[in-house]
């Protein structure tokens, strides 16, 4: 007789620990599965597709900064219904105990910081690879202008329509100047990136100096309040300069952070509790003096303390943003910062119009005159944020090159942490995320 083979067996393999059901759970539910497992998974594509030199607490950043702008406008800017008219109010006129709020969420000093160190890196690699000034201020200035270009022709075909319907003119031209009030950042943003070249060697006392001397001209000496303008730039060229200096390397020690933060918030207290400048580092409507319209020394000096915070915590954020998830919400607000920042009054505004459907609504046509104004407006800021996605949804194709021509994002440069030479490290790559 021949002899039969043994018939092999697979042994059975058992599930490993990630993929088996805990306990009261079905395998529909298993971690691995639903939409916090896709979203993890989206968020681990994300990180993998960033360069690995990127300088994260850059972006963590810049993310802060504007979201920070958008909180406190929307905290503080109130659209009271007067019968048929809309007229804007804040809170910090009825409560000005709540100052300190806007020290929280005035965080623009902090985006100037940024910018004016991407500039700096920028143009040195666009040079140190043979890109001409123009080509390179172009690319910046199309990412900063194309949003403008959607919201410019929404809110005119906006304009035309309510007056076309017989809205009061006063509602009118408080709408629209609320729209369109992010532009004067735009306009100043834009023009200091311009003169990049000049301004990435510029020492920031030297704008300091001009903000204490118009000041000083003023308020002491009485000379004419459109004197102020000029602070305008002089005011947020200083923490461009700062962002400069910080790309050439020479604020990576964190003595340099201490000396900002505790020098900055001593000159601002001094301001303060001396000088007689406003506490509110916003504008409160009938103020005599804004602190930001146009920037006051006070505003400057609380802009220096900041962004000496901001450079103490680059280590802490680095660590952060090495969570995929962390880093994911920070590279999704990145992608369309400036359709975000654009578009929150409108999304503000939108949500006010839809609710005088209704009538009068606590938090969003009432007076804020006290506490339950303000808890119904934090009511209110989950609606914000959801139109203000819709808005971002409708509208970031034109912060990607204008009407959607480039239909998906791309990582544009990494920002190595380094103290080398503002070039060394600095890499262009094509990465989608």
């Amino acid at each position: 007789m021949t002899e039969q083979p043994t018939p092999r067996t697979t042994p059975r393999t058992l599930p490993s620990t990630t993929e088996r059901t805990l306990p009261g759970t079905s395998p529909r539910t298993s971690p691995r599965t639903g939409p916090w497992a896709a979203a993890r998974r989206a968020a681990e594509r994300v990180d993998a597709a960033t360069p690995e030199g990127r300088d994260r607490a850059v972006d963590a950043l810049r993310a802060a900064a504007v979201l920070g702008v958008v909180l406190g406008h929307w905290l503080v800017t109130a659209l009271v219904a007067d019968g048929r008219t809309l007229r804007t109010a804040s809170p910090l006129q009825h409560l000005p105990w709540l100052a300190p709020l806007s020290w929280a969420f005035q965080t623009l000093a902090v985006f100037f910081l940024v910018g004016g160190h991407v500039a700096t890196r920028g143009h040195a690699s666009a040079r140190a690879r043979g890109i001409p000034y123009r080509r390179w201020l172009g690319g910046r200035l199309a990412r900063l202008f194309g949003p403008v270009t959607a919201l410019l022709g929404l809110w005119t075909a906006v304009t035309a329509a309510l007056l076309l319907s017989g809205a009061e003119y006063a509602t009118v031209r408080t709408l629209v100047k609320l729209a369109l009030s992010p532009l004067w950042f735009l306009l100043v943003f834009a023009a200091l990136t311009a003169a990049t070249p000049l301004l990435s060697r510029l020492h920031p006392l030297w704008p300091l100096a001009v903000v204490l001397h118009v000041d000083l001209l003023r308020f002491g000496f009485g000379a004419p309040a459109a004197l102020g303008w000029l602070n305008l730039a002089a005011g947020w060229l200083v923490p461009y300069t700062l962002g400069a200096a910080w790309a050439r390397g020479e604020l990576e020690r964190r003595r340099s952070g201490w000396t900002l933060l505790l020098g900055g918030t001593a000159a601002t207290a001094a301001l303060l509790l001396l000088a007689g400048y406003p506490a509110s580092m916003v504008g409160v409507p009938g103020a005599a003096v804004s602190n930001l319209d146009p920037p006051t020394l006070a505003a400057v000096t609380f802009g220096i303390a900041q962004c000496g915070l901001a450079l103490l915590l680059r280590e802490r954020l680095r660590r952060a943003m090495r969570r995929p998830v962390a880093w994911a919400a920070v590279a999704l607000v990145n992608l369309s910062v400036m359709t975000v920042f654009l578009w929150h009054q409108t999304a503000l505004m939108a949500t006010t119009a839809t609710g005088l459907l209704a009538g009068r609504l606590p938090g969003l046509h009432t007076v804020p005159d006290g506490l339950d104004w303000v808890a119904a407006r934090l009511a209110w800021l989950p609606v914000f944020v959801l139109v203000l996605a819709l808005c971002r949804s409708a509208f970031r194709s034109w912060e990607r090159g204008g009407g959607g021509r480039h239909g998906r994002s791309r990582v544009v440069a990494a920002h190595r942490p380094t103290d080398r030479g503002p070039t060394e490290g600095v890499r262009h790559v094509r990465r989608h995320v």
